[in-house]
C-alpha cells in the first residue's frame, strides 16, 4: 500500500490500531524486562545480534530465550559457556543456519565487553557522554553489531536510554508507508496517541514492515 496523506485524526486512529495489534517490543517477546541494569541490557544486545541476521525474527527471539534458559545472561556467563553449548542453544531456538558463526561471534562480543567495560553496557553509555552518534560508534565496535544491529538496539533501548531517541528507523518508516501512513518520523511521533512510547511505536511499524504480504 502506498503512503497517503490523511488527517491527523485518521493517522492517530491507524497508529492506535497498529499499536494494539503489534506494539509489543522484541525485548518483551524474548522475555526481557528492559531496565538500565547490566543483565537486561546484555540480554537485549544478544537478541539484537540474533535479529541482525537474515533469519526469521521468531527464530531469533526463540534462540535468545534458549540462551537465557541455558544461563547465558551476562558476558561472563557467555564466555564461560562452551562453544558447543552456545551452538546447541541456538539450534534449539531454530537458529541452525547461522548457529556456528553466531556462537563464535557471541563469545567474541562477550570478551570485548568484559575487557572494555567490565561486562557492563552502562559503561559504554557513559563513555558516549549522552551523544547518540558516539553511542552508535561505540556499539559498532562490538562484534555482530553492524549498522542494522545498532539501529535495532537503539530502537529497543530508547525507553531506558533517552538519548537514543525518539527513534523510528528506516525499517519502521518502511512499515508506516506499507500501512498507508506518511514515512516521516516527526509526523508519526506527533500523530501517535498521547503517551505512546517510541519503542512500542517503532516495534509496531517494524512488525508491519515484516508482516507477510496478504494475498
Amino acid at each position: 500500500m502506498s503512503a497517503r496523506t490523511g488527517t491527523r485524526a485518521e493517522e492517530r486512529e491507524a497508529l492506535r490500531r497498529l499499536l494494539s495489534e503489534r506494539g509489543r517490543t522484541y525485548a518483551e517477546e524474548a522475555g526481557i524486562t528492559l531496565r538500565d541494569k547490566p543483565q537486561p541490557l546484555y540480554r537485549l544486545l544478544v537478541l539484537v545480534d540474533l535479529l541482525s541476521a537474515p533469519i526469521r525474527a521468531e527464530a531469533a527471539v526463540d534462540s535468545a530465550r534458549e540462551l537465557s534458559r541455558a544461563g547465558m545472561r551476562s558476558p561472563r556467563a557467555m564466555t564461560e559457556s562452551g562453544w558447543q553449548e552456545r551452538v546447541d542453544a541456538l539450534g534449539r531456538g531454530g537458529y541452525r543456519r547461522y548457529d556456528e558463526s553466531t556462537a563464535t561471534r557471541l563469545g567474541e562480543a562477550a570478551d570485548l565487553l568484559l575487557g572494555a567495560y567490565g561486562g557492563d553496557l552502562r559503561r559504554l553509555r557513559e563513555r558516549a557522554g549522552g551523544d547518540a552518534d558516539a553511542l552508535r560508534e561505540l556499539l559498532r565496535e562490538i562484534p555482530g553489531l553492524g549498522p542494522t544491529g545498532v539501529e535495532i538496539f537503539l530502537r529497543e533501548v530508547q525507553g531506558v536510554w533517552p538519548e537514543a531517541g525518539p527513534l523510528l528507523d528506516g525499517k519502521a518508516l518502511d512499515g508506516a508507508r506499507r500501512a498507508g501512513l506518511p514515512g516521516d518520523a516527526d509526523r508519526l511521533l506527533t500523530a501517535a496517541p498521547r503517551g505512546t512510547e517510541p519503542a512500542r511505536l517503532a516495534a509496531a511499524l517494524v512488525r508491519t514492515a515484516l508482516a507477510p504480504k496478504e494475498g
